[in-house]
């Protein structure tokens, strides 16, 4: 792609520079997209022009004055600053694109001494007289009917858009769906991953979309070994598997793969044998009170998954001298209607891409560290089956109407020996990347990302869900595009690879592409689990986004006639937008059926990849309404995203969230709230008076609008921090869950630093917070004095 850069006039503020610029790709790789690569991307270098008050010039006249409502001069100079201290920011409930009050009207004023002898002087004075009524009046009317007509025509523009959206869209229906899912779920059992990304690229392919191609990366797995693992009561010499069975002879040999896949991908391996401390949900006040009462030094550690990051528990686990982990989740915090005592589940302690290239893409000729294991610690995840026999615990408790959550008693010592066998080795992840190339913007991308089955990984089909709805778009969309329509900016559909053990083939394809990714990715929707149950449907979004998710999730209920109360937050997601939200700072957005009961339990449960078949699926959703419905949903978003001239992002929205993120018990700094303070000063100056132009088609300057979207694409980059806990997002505009609503970073810092006699890592995470309100604090100040340059310049 050819450099193209829109210079723009410097700020008035001293040492800040706003660039607007393409981006540069500086080569192109083998399998690259021509759309990633594109030298006939020509930034347009348009005039942005305003229309200002015209002055009135009649012959004979000497000079006119312009006094304003206040009796204000305005005066020439080319150093004039804009007064943007009276502008009030829209009010409006939606907040977006509203239009101000004008000021008051100048008015026009002429002075002119009049001949002292001069017997006409009261006729000329009168027809002037009449001549400036019948102009005023009939500038009135035109610019009534002028204001009328273009007021129509917007809102004439805006329906013509709904429909067409809606005319796409209705071409979705469950059956087909449905008929897709049972396609892919045969061909699964029949082929491996390798078949089923070709059979996806051919039929992306057949339907019309544009540059369907693999993008293959030779990373690093880890693997069960050829036998299950294994876990024995020394006070019985019992031994179980994961799932609780007892161990044999015949199950050694004929290892169902549901079995081998019960472990934790990237655990150490090997044998320990010492003592079960029940640490329950591993948290710092947990480990401080079992460390207390007993010697945890390479013991192992009976830990809950949910409420906290896996990762930063087993962070926490190591510190602590923990030896092994026995991971499970507690059938109290699962649904009712989820009876998985017995099944086992996979766990990744990859906290994303190919382990062995770290912050680098895994292409020829890169290095490759040594990294067989990214943790001490040997994890094995057991079913809650097994679990009650290690605390020999009756089967019953667990299915009382109200549920007792397993518990190992302290006063009880349970000594155990885990035995995990893995297999490291080098195998190819593939991801499917096709491409509907904009029309007007064909350099700003909306990504829309699915998965697709893995090799080597468990035997869940949810995959299948994914990939059947992203195929029902695609085909909705093409039928449209072969009509002649095209959306205005470039549509890139993924079908990841390796999911299952670290988001692999989405991150190494993001470090691959990241310098074009950075500037021009505009939006990320995510199809990872479009339904886990159907009772709920449940919105995940950053800030930005959740007003245009909520108005999406309003029409569709009062389509259907039943309007649940509207569930929409900014948690953290399990899935592939991981490296799009926490390297890029790209909005993103996922619609997904839940259980009701699973959004009121622990938050991530979903860490855990249990092999969901495609019956349970067909169970939840046997007409596949629910599909359709996600389809839909996610459908009218990407198209909307896709297709206003004006990204419909909302920045007072994020100034709300950061300000909303200060409350609570959590220490403040008294520069953390001024600083909150004056990001939503700005964001609401932003909002009010530079997206107000969106309302009018007369107003929108291709080059203006061009600046003010690629303003809204960055908002989000301001607030990814340099440094996390393991497992916790780097964008800080996300929440661990829906329960809380404090900065995660700051909140654990508090909780962690309350048994330390240091407070050096609250602190640290302080101060992280505070450069990420600044740097989007001057990031909009930024943005305000580029328009006012802009239009100092044009007077």
């Amino acid at each position: 792609m050819g450099e193209n850069e829109a210079n723009l006039p410097n700020t008035a503020l001293q040492g800040k520079k706003m660039a607007y610029q393409k981006v540069n790709a500086d080569r192109r790789a083998p399998g690259h997209s021509q759309y990633l690569d594109n030298d006939d991307l020509q930034a347009t270098a348009l005039d942005l022009e305003w229309d200002m008050e015209k002055e009135l010039e009649e012959p004979g006249f000497d000079q006119f004055q312009l006094d304003s409502a206040e009796n204000q001069n305005l005066e020439n100079s080319e150093t004039t600053d804009l007064n943007l201290d009276p502008i009030q920011p829209a009010t409006s409930p939606k907040g977006r694109f509203q239009r101000l009050q004008e000021e008051s009207d100048y008015v026009t004023h002429y002075t002119r001494s009049a001949p002292k002898s001069n017997p006409c002087n009261f006729c000329r004075l009168l027809k002037i007289f009449c001549t400036a009524i019948i102009l005023f009046i009939s500038g009135i009317l035109i610019g009534y009917y002028t204001h009328k007509n273009c007021s129509s025509n917007a809102t004439s523009s805006g329906t013509l858009d709904l429909q067409l959206y809606q005319e796409i869209l209705k071409t979705i229906q469950a059956e087909d769906i449905r008929k897709s899912f049972r396609n892919l779920v045969q061909l699964y059992k029949s082929e491996n991953d390798i078949e089923i990304s070709k059979k996806i690229k051919t039929q992306w392919t057949s339907l019309g979309l544009e540059d369907v191609q693999f993008v293959n990366y030779s990373v690093l797995l880890n693997l069960p070994g050829t036998s299950p693992s294994s876990v024995t009561l020394s006070s019985s010499d019992q031994c179980f598997h994961p799932n609780g069975q007892p161990c044999s002879e015949e199950t050694r040999q004929h290892s169902s793969q549901d079995l081998l896949y019960s472990y934790a991908a990237y655990s150490a391996s090997g044998t320990l044998k010492a003592e079960v401390i029940d640490v329950s949900y591993g948290n710092a006040d947990d480990l401080n009170r079992i460390k207390k009462m007993k010697n945890v030094t390479n013991q192992i550690a009976l830990l809950k998954l949910g409420k906290l990051p896996l990762l930063y528990k087993l962070s926490l686990l190591e510190k602590a001298g923990f030896g092994g982990v026995l991971l499970y989740i507690d059938p109290c915090d699962l649904p009712k209607t989820a009876n998985l005592s017995y099944d086992t589940f996979m766990v990744s302690l990859n906290p994303g891409g190919d382990p062995s290239t770290p912050g680098y893409p895994s292409i020829d000729g890169s290095f490759r560290q040594n990294r067989l294991n990214l943790t001490s610690l040997l994890v094995q995840p057991i079913s809650a089956s097994l679990v009650a026999k290690l605390i020999s615990s009756p089967k019953d408790r667990i299915t009382y109407s109200a549920c007792s959550p397993l518990e190992l008693p302290n006063n009880e010592e349970r000594i155990v020996s885990m035995q995990i066998q893995t297999v490291t080795k080098f195998e190819t992840v593939t991801n499917v990347v096709g491409y509907l190339k904009g029309s007007t913007s064909p350099d700003r991308y909306i990504i829309v990302g699915s998965r697709h089955h893995t090799a080597y990984s468990y035997n869940g089909q949810e995959w299948a869900s994914s990939t059947a709805i992203i195929t029902a778009f695609i085909r909705a969309l093409m039928l449209r595009v072969k009509r002649g329509w095209r959306p205005d900016r470039t549509i890139v559909f993924c079908s990841w690879g390796g999911t299952a053990f670290g988001n692999i083939g989405s991150y190494e394809w993001g470090e691959d592409f990241k310098k074009v990714l950075q500037k021009n990715v505009v939006a990320y929707v995510s199809l990872h689990s479009p339904v886990s149950g159907n009772s709920s449907l449940y919105s995940v979004a950053s800030p930005s986004l959740q007003q245009l998710v909520a108005e999406k999730n309003n029409f569709n209920c009062s389509r259907r006639g039943q309007c649940p109360e509207t569930n929409i937050s900014s948690v953290q997601m399990q899935d592939d937008a991981d490296y799009f939200i926490n390297h890029l700072g790209v909005p993103a957005v996922r619609f997904t059926y839940e259980d009701i009961k699973a959004l009121e339990g622990p938050s991530f449960l979903s860490e855990g990849f249990f092999p969901k078949r495609a019956t349970k699926i067909e169970e939840m959703d046997p007409f596949f309404n629910l599909h359709e419905t996600i389809t839909k949903l996610s459908g009218e978003v990407i198209l909307q995203i896709a297709n206003e001239p004006v990204l419909p992002f909302n920045a007072l929205d994020i100034a709300l969230e950061v300000q909303n993120s200060l409350k609570g018990d959590q220490p403040n700094t008294p520069q953390l709230l001024a600083l909150a303070s004056r990001l939503r000063e700005s964001a609401e100056l932003f909002q009010s008076d530079e997206m107000r132009p969106a309302n009018d088609p007369k107003e929108r300057a291709p080059i203006r609008v061009r600046m003010l979207n690629e303003v809204l694409q960055d908002m989000e980059k301001s607030f990814l921090v340099q440094r996390a806990p393991p497992g916790f997002y780097r964008n800080i505009l996300y929440h661990l869950d829906g329960k809380t609503s404090q900065f995660s970073i700051l909140l654990e810092a508090w909780k962690h630093c309350k048994s330390l006699a240091s407070n050096e890592t609250l602190q640290e995470a302080l101060s992280e917070v505070l450069n990420s309100i600044n740097a989007a604090q001057v990031y909009f100040k930024a943005g305000l004095d580029v328009f006012e340059s802009v239009l100092v310049g044009k007077n």
